[in-house]
């Protein structure tokens, strides 16, 4: 499989002067503040985030200062709200690193939050980026009410297909497309092809998190066992939804019961990864994730042909055959 760094390479240069504009971009005056954004810099992911603005950027027109505007803002943007829900979450860990929360406690996490929240709507507003902003904070306003609505739907156990969607669309394919649709808008493209830079990115967020939640029933441990850990944390997706919407009442029931009372029962969650196994969740799940990747591919064929579209499709493929 095609690897990260092959597919970044027409745009290398670019995410090299990103990397510093963004670093410049959350400095502070305040010590404590620049150790904190320094370590934040330091554990950076794989740069999907940007990689989507500069390809989308790119194969829409030329990148300039705006593109790299529209980088910075996604990244502040995006993780204040990682900080945040670390707090949120109680969660310690995050890719292999600890937390803010977890090293410099909930105060200061949720400050340094705010922090960057404000350092994104200022950039904005220094450089005049009103179209990024609004494409942005929409974003970020999706992401709060798909949150809240997993946690609605959380307490009942009642989601059904369509409301899952619409929370993965809110949750993670929101913040996609806002990447795809600011690197359209940076280069000044029209709002049809902005559209549809957004509708692109929707569907690989949306096949993107089918295939986060794939993993869990799939053995990737080395105990040869799926870890269950969406079972233990009550979060409904695809592959079990498919399956208890194909059980019996009765089973149905029974299953619903596991999850709520009994979540952290490795024998009993094993036995419902069993059943979503044998019950035809997975095989439903990934031609789901297969349809929206489809799709996404298909939209990119409206544009000429280019090393960063031929990227672009490359992300999505790497966006849905990855490994962990």
């Amino acid at each position: 499989m095609i690897t990260l760094k092959e597919i970044k390479k027409p745009i290398q240069s670019h995410i090299n002067d990103f990397e510093k504009k963004f670093r410049a971009s959350i400095k502070s005056s305040v010590p404590l503040l620049d150790i904190i954004t320094a370590y934040i810099v330091k554990r950076k992911g794989k740069q999907m985030r940007p990689m989507f603005v500069f390809f989308s950027a790119n194969i829409c027109g030329e990148i300039n200062e705006s593109t790299y505007h529209a980088a910075s803002l996604i990244e502040i943007l995006h993780t204040a709200t990682l900080v945040h829900d670390d707090v949120v979450d109680d969660s310690h860990k995050r890719r292999g690193f600890f937390s803010i929360n977890a090293l410099w406690k909930n105060k200061i996490a949720v400050l340094v939050g705010d922090y960057l929240l404000s350092k994104g709507l200022l950039l904005s507003l220094d450089y005049n980026e009103f179209g990024l902003l609004k494409i942005v904070s929409n974003a970020t306003k999706e992401m709060s009410e798909g949150e809240l609505l997993q946690i609605e739907k959380a307490r009942r156990l009642d989601i059904k297909e369509d409301i899952y969607f619409d929370i993965i669309r809110k949750k993670t394919a929101s913040l996609i497309a806002s990447c795809c649709a600011s690197g359209a808008a940076s280069v000044g493209a029209d709002k049809t092809i902005i559209e549809k830079m957004y509708s692109f990115g929707e569907n690989v967020g949306i096949a993107f998190q089918l295939k986060d939640d794939l993993f869990d029933y799939e053995i990737i441990n080395s105990t040869g066992k799926p870890n269950g850990i969406d079972i233990k944390e009550q979060k409904m997706t695809l592959p079990l939804i498919y399956m208890l919407n194909s059980s019996s009442y009765f089973d149905r029931r029974k299953i619903i019961n596991t999850i709520k009372n009994h979540n952290n029962n490795p024998d009993k969650v094993a036995k419902v990864i069993e059943r979503v196994n044998n019950g035809g969740g997975i095989e439903y799940a990934k031609s789901k994730m297969k349809e929206y990747q489809e799709k996404a591919i298909t939209i990119l064929k409206d544009f000429p042909e280019s090393p960063s579209r031929k990227s672009l499709e490359q992300l999505v493929i790497f966006s849905t055959e990855r490994k962990h």
